[in-house]
């Protein structure tokens, strides 16, 4: 939603796509209160054919689609668990996160290239770059997921499409996985300074979606001072 806020301020109207239709009423009236014109999709993404067929809606109400942000996930996503006891199952699961974010980029970016402008930035996890062995499989997909946006924003930077991603170490404030942590302070300990404000990763992601230089941000405050 921080996102949502801050580029629709910028001008831009926005489209959330996502599975709860049940929260998209309160969505639109919140970003209505910030003069941002907005429409909501219900589809699950690891659904192919959901996902596209949200992805037509989008366009057959608001026309092309100019920038994507891919942040998929959420509580009832796979779950972490030790490096050491992953099996192949685990990872083919946390992988459908990386199989429908490159299902996202499809749908859009042909459209991008053929005008020579757009963008997409995706929101990722630390494990992509500092080892954490108690995420388990969702270490290794999110590293894959650092390594396409990277890779994305090298081949086309000179088609004038800006691909980045923003690798986020902390709990976001407001967000649901936030609330579960603080619900359950005998599992996760106290949080403390652990946290992110989602306003101030939305402020990034518009710089580097302004600037188009820099391929990624990386937000960490988990490591000890």
């Amino acid at each position: 939603m921080s996102i949502a806020h801050r580029f629709g301020r910028a001008g831009h109207r926005v489209a959330l796509v996502s599975r709860g239709p049940d929260r998209h009423q309160g969505y639109l009236a919140e970003l209505a209160a910030d003069g941002i014109s907005a429409i909501a999709v219900a589809a699950d993404a690891t659904d192919p054919e959901q996902l596209r067929a949200a992805v037509d809606d989008v366009r057959a109400q608001l026309g092309r689609v100019d920038v994507a942000y891919v942040g998929l996930g959420g509580l009832d996503g796979p779950h972490p668990s030790d490096i050491r006891g992953i099996t192949s199952s685990d990872l083919t699961e946390a992988m459908q996160l990386l199989h429908a974010t490159v299902h996202a980029v499809s749908l859009v970016l042909p459209e991008m290239r053929a005008r020579g402008a757009g963008g997409l930035l995706f929101a990722g996890g630390l494990s992509a770059v500092v080892p954490m062995p108690m995420l388990g499989a969702l270490a290794p997909t999110s590293a894959a997921l650092r390594t396409y946006a990277l890779t994305l924003h090298e081949a086309l930077r000179e088609e004038g499409v800006y691909a980045g991603t923003l690798t986020i170490g902390g709990a976001v404030e407001r967000g649901d996985i936030h609330q579960h942590v603080l619900t359950h302070p005998e599992t996760f300990g106290d949080i403390g300074e652990h946290t992110l404000d989602p306003d101030e990763i939305a402020d990034q992601a518009w710089r580097m979606f302004s600037d188009r230089e820099s391929p990624e941000h990386v937000f960490d405050v988990l490591a000890p001072a």
